[in-house]
């Protein structure tokens, strides 16, 4: 069979685009242009937590930022893996997104039997923001400070509960910690979620919590709760007159927990480049930082999705570690 020249033509140029498509790397091209069409963020957690309260500042100022609507959906429930899977479903166009903080990835694989690895599930782009957690009293404790709350618990061995937003989670081994180092014997109560763990630290209940500051602190300044210390390395601006476990002599209770902006890992890198860039332009300005760190929360560092995925990892490994010790068991 013979073609004439412009058949020929014709026939290698449909020839040369074919072998494009499937050449290796070819389906991770970034498209001509992004965003093409409005973004949508996935929240791991509830309207109203702080997980949604940070996706909808960042969101305001990212909309500006490139000229496209962004949607906010919150999916709560299963420790995040409903939002993950959410984000997993999605196309790989860097239209869909996920906040949600590093314990995805560090803590929720130890506490929920999982069918998928969080670590190469969603991947981080930018840190959003970031925060120790505050340990929390009921208001009708005898103690002022925390000497004299190690003072009263130490004097009533195994008779102090304390309370965790989720077993497994930093909120229950920062107890455990506590426990081993300064020799007291406080029983943990697990929840499902800060709501119910301090409505029932606040009646008393529970005696104390180890709990997120963005949940803690209106509460804290309303003064329905006593706040002891916090875990961050440094005091908390809202709580100025709360030290840190560190200067009370536990540096092994210091704790940083950060929220993160996600995508899925096969987002072309031109795409994660050009939306990381507009983020961190967005946490940079005056009136974002204000806004979050009116949660009680710090904004992000700007640190690489490199040396993010390394402290995942780093995390992952530590509270594995922890929780083995006490022959904690997934559900």
């Amino acid at each position: 069979m013979t073609f004439d020249s412009k058949t020929r033509r014709t026939l290698c140029a449909a020839m040369l685009i074919g072998a494009s498509l499937f050449a290796p790397g070819a389906q991770a091209q970034a498209p001509a242009k992004w965003p093409e069409k409005p973004l949508r963020i996935v929240v791991a957690g509830p309207a109203g937590g702080s997980a949604d309260v940070i996706a909808r500042v960042v969101a305001d100022g990212l909309s500006r930022e490139i000229g496209q609507p962004v949607i906010v959906d919150p999916k709560p429930g299963a420790a995040g893996v409903l939002a993950v899977n959410e984000l997993s479903q999605a196309p790989h166009d860097g239209h869909t997104l996920l906040v949600g903080v590093n314990s995805l990835v560090s803590e929720i694989p130890h506490i929920v039997h999982l069918k998928v690895d969080m670590a190469t599930e969603i991947k981080p782009v930018a840190e959003l923001a970031r925060g120790g957690l505050v340990m929390v009293g009921t208001p009708s404790l005898p103690a002022r400070n925390f000497g004299e709350l190690m003072t009263w618990v130490k004097a009533q061995p195994g008779k102090v509960n304390y309370a965790s937003y989720t077993a497994g989670t930093v909120s229950h081994v920062l107890g455990l910690q506590l426990n081993k180092a300064a020799g007291i014997d406080m029983a943990h109560v697990g929840y499902k979620g800060s709501t119910p763990a301090l409505t029932d630290v606040m009646g008393g209940h529970v005696q104390l919590m180890f709990d997120g500051m963005a949940t803690s602190l209106p509460l804290i300044k309303a003064g329905k709760l006593k706040a002891f210390a916090v875990s961050a390395p440094k005091r908390s601006p809202m709580l100025p007159d709360v030290p840190t476990f560190t200067e009370l002599g536990y540096p092994q209770l210091e704790a940083i927990g950060w929220m993160g902006l996600w995508v899925k890992p096969d987002v072309p890198a031109p795409v994660q480049a050009r939306l990381r860039e507009a983020v961190l332009k967005v946490l940079a300005q005056p009136a974002v930082r204000e806004r979050i760190e009116g949660t009680g929360l710090e904004s992000g560092q700007p640190r690489s999705p490199e040396q993010m995925s390394k402290s995942l990892q780093s995390d992952y490994a530590r509270m594995g570690e922890v929780l083995r010790s006490i022959n904690f068991k997934p559900e």
